[in-house]
């Protein structure tokens, strides 16, 4: 299994987040991982991107061209990723801020109403992880009990009450997928 993502969106959306989470937990299954972080201009508002490898291999580079995966939660991510995704790969798309259809027919394409459904759950932050759990959700790239406890890692002290959130939001997120 190799799996080779690219999750972009503006900064504030836990892009990062995503992948950090991602990464972790492929680390804790025993999977070679690498995670590349790639700010804009600004850290809120401005674009920033990361890209994502898991694999039961050595990873050669970590450099990511090509993705097997692209998650983009805006509008300006789709268009610069879209054609580097490869043939035969997934696209997801956060479709309450990408407002397009993904212009590839040779691309499985998921469109998650992330924003949406974050929101009904009472925090609109929450959106990278009903992304992250729609992605998980399809490619089984890592068991949700492993990202469930990264997330019980992560969200700690003061934080803690945030840690139900996110589980509900990650599980929002594969219902949505498992509906597609």
């Amino acid at each position: 299994m190799r799996k080779e993502v690219i999750m972009a969106g503006f900064g504030g959306q836990g892009v990062m987040a995503m992948g950090k989470n991602l990464v972790k937990a492929g680390v804790e299954e025993g999977k070679e991982v690498t995670w590349v972080p790639s700010y804009g201009p600004e850290m809120r508002g401005g674009t920033s991107n990361c890209s994502v490898i898991l694999s039961d291999t050595r990873i050669g580079n970590p450099l990511v061209e090509h993705p097997t995966e692209l998650i983009a939660m805006n509008r300006p991510s789709l268009a610069k990723f879209e054609d580097a995704v490869q043939k035969g790969g997934s696209i997801f798309v956060n479709s309450n801020t990408v407002h397009q259809k993904v212009d590839r027919e040779d691309v499985k394409c998921y469109y998650i109403p992330c924003d949406e459904i974050a929101a009904n759950l009472g925090n609109s932050k929450a959106s990278n992880m009903v992304m992250l759990g729609a992605y998980i959700g399809i490619t089984q790239a890592v068991k949700i009990d492993t990202v469930e406890d990264m997330i019980k890692h992560s969200f700690q002290g003061k934080n803690e009450s945030l840690v139900e959130l996110n589980i509900k939001a990650l599980h929002e997120g594969i219902q949505c997928a498992n509906k597609m």
